[in-house]
């Protein structure tokens, strides 16, 4: 999952990133508020951690514009300890959720992880199911079969994306802002190389599901049995 955290406290911001890429987010930061409303606004995330005291443009300031332009992505809202009135303007303008700093990273993950799940993913704990196969995303372990494949951090990132979108296109360069960041040098070509790793494993279980290529669209994860996976 991609996450945007938009925190001025620059030593908080890079501490809590580190955990939160070691729990398999991938993660772009930004250090005030206006850098912060563009990423939100043209950027591509599930979630958004919100700091409201930010130097240039608060964060209700963001989550009120952001809201206004249709940007639906759930985002929890960091408050300092005991501001209720920032908490219930914080929550009538759009937010998701809140958190008092300073808090602890197992909470914010929590929360992460609730969100998520608001957000339609078929999980159970930390597995997405679908067809004959199981993934858990914390320990990168693919399942299926009776047989167990551990993933790369970018192979599961990838399926864990693909999972989220089932049965729908997802294009390359999209799949490239999410998981390489929007400033990335990353190419189509690293996106094939881990699709082509991601597809041998879905076969050494021998499963039913697939990973299509939708020639001049993207990829598509599909239930087929002896399918061609390019369309």
């Amino acid at each position: 999952m991609k996450v945007l955290y938009v925190e001025d406290e620059k030593y908080m911001a890079l501490a809590v990133t580190q955990v939160l890429k070691k729990n398999n987010y991938t993660v772009d930061l930004a250090y005030d508020g206006d850098s912060g409303l563009d990423l939100a606004l043209y950027g591509n995330y599930d979630l958004i951690i919100l700091d409201i005291m930010l130097p240039k443009r608060n964060g209700l300031s963001i989550l009120k514009q952001i809201r206004e332009e249709g940007v639906e992505t759930p985002v929890i809202l960091l408050t300092a300890k005991g501001e209720i009135e920032d908490k219930v303007i914080g929550l009538d303008s759009g937010a998701d959720d809140y958190l008092s700093k300073p808090f602890e990273t197992e909470e914010l993950l929590a929360r992460l992880r609730a969100l998520g799940r608001r957000k339609g993913q078929l999980m159970t704990g930390s597995i997405i199911s679908y067809g004959d196969i199981e993934f858990n995303y914390n320990t990168l372990d693919l399942c299926g079969n009776g047989k167990k494949f551990h993933l790369t951090l970018k192979e599961s990132q990838i399926l864990e994306l693909l999972l989220e979108n089932k049965g729908r296109v997802i294009t390359k360069s999209s799949i490239i802002e999410k998981l390489w960041g929007w400033d990335t040098e990353a190419v189509d070509t690293h996106v094939h190389v881990q699709i082509s790793f991601l597809r041998k494993k879905l076969k050494l279980i021998s499963s039913i599901v697939r990973i299509k290529t939708i020639y001049g669209a993207g990829y598509m994860l599909s239930i087929s049995e002896g399918e061609d996976e390019n369309v």
